[in-house]
């Protein structure tokens, strides 16, 4: 280290003046933020990868970026109107002892997936704060939302979580989701009403039928949905944000999967927030899978 730069993981020079003075110790922030309209791996009719559309990744400094799609076809299986992703990260300035934001959007209109799921416009966002002292970041999905979902031309009722600030205030001591009782109530409870559905079809059992928390000693994760209830149309089931559409497959909705890593003793130093507003998963009539509208926000602070 010298008067200019500070070495990050031994590596990276960081310059001071983009550093922060905290209680007289600099600190800096990587931003980590991505979104990618469509990604998948089709078998059949066509069998094909779908490489990421309009993907879009922050630089670790920040900054602004943005992709905007024209009309999209991929023949007659998954089409859209108009799409556009973007990321952003900065320093908040204005409001004395504030840190560093991140802000993901991806944004998909006129969806078409094989005449059968269709959408007006479907938004997934994610915006985080990272305080000046401390790591855990608090997270709101503000905007997130599905436009006129349908499935066959029928009209989806989706029940998002009422409340944008999902996750609520952080828990004390800079933990992590995980020690948030009022989470992990909520998540238990997701799975519970899964597993309680008749007619549970066993995919979902066994992958609702675990803990929502998994840990390796290294990190550790959690799936939920901001979806609360979908009532689907009279020939498909729903189990709470699962769609099960016989001769099609399942359709998985505003999926969120949370990650906590790098541990300074019982801290994460990391957090990662990753939503895909829809998941296919096919069957029958074509098969394979996608990703609609996934948004990823991570970064984290040193020292």
């Amino acid at each position: 280290m010298d008067d200019e730069t500070i070495m990050v993981n031994g590596k990276t020079p960081w310059p001071v003046d983009e550093t922060v003075d905290v209680n007289g110790q600099r600190r800096w922030h990587t931003y980590h933020g991505e979104a990618t309209i469509l990604s998948g791996d089709l078998k059949h009719p066509l069998k094909q990868q779908i490489k990421p559309q309009t993907n879009v990744k922050l630089s670790h400094k920040g900054g602004y970026l943005s992709e905007h799609a024209e009309p999209y076809r991929l023949e007659g299986l998954i089409s859209f109107d108009r799409a556009y992703t973007q990321t952003a990260g900065n320093r908040d300035h204005d409001k004395e002892g504030h840190g560093w934001n991140t802000l993901v959007t991806s944004v998909i209109e006129g969806l078409n997936v094989l005449e059968v799921v269709t959408a007006d416009r479907v938004v997934g966002q994610i915006a985080t704060h990272h305080p000046l002292e401390g790591y855990v970041p608090s997270v709101h999905f503000l905007g997130t939302r599905f436009e006129n979902l349908r499935i066959a031309g029928h009209p989806v009722r989706v029940d998002m979580h009422p409340d944008p600030y999902f996750f609520g205030p952080k828990p004390d001591n800079d933990g992590g989701s995980p020690r948030h009782d009022g989470i992990l109530s909520r998540i238990r409870e997701q799975f519970d009403r899964i597993r309680s559905a008749d007619g549970l079809p066993a995919d979902l059992r066994a992958r609702y039928n675990e803990s929502p928390l998994q840990s390796d000693g290294l990190k550790e994760s959690m799936e939920c949905s901001l979806v609360s209830q979908v009532e689907a149309p009279a020939f498909g089931r729903s189990f709470g944000h699962v769609i099960d559409i016989p001769d099609f497959g399942k359709i998985y909705l505003a999926l969120l999967r949370v990650e906590h890593s790098d541990y300074k003793g019982d801290v994460p130093k990391k957090t990662t927030f990753d939503l895909t507003m829809i998941k296919l998963a096919l069957g029958c009539s074509a098969a394979g899978s996608g990703s609609l509208g996934n948004t990823v926000v991570g970064g984290g602070t040193e020292p």
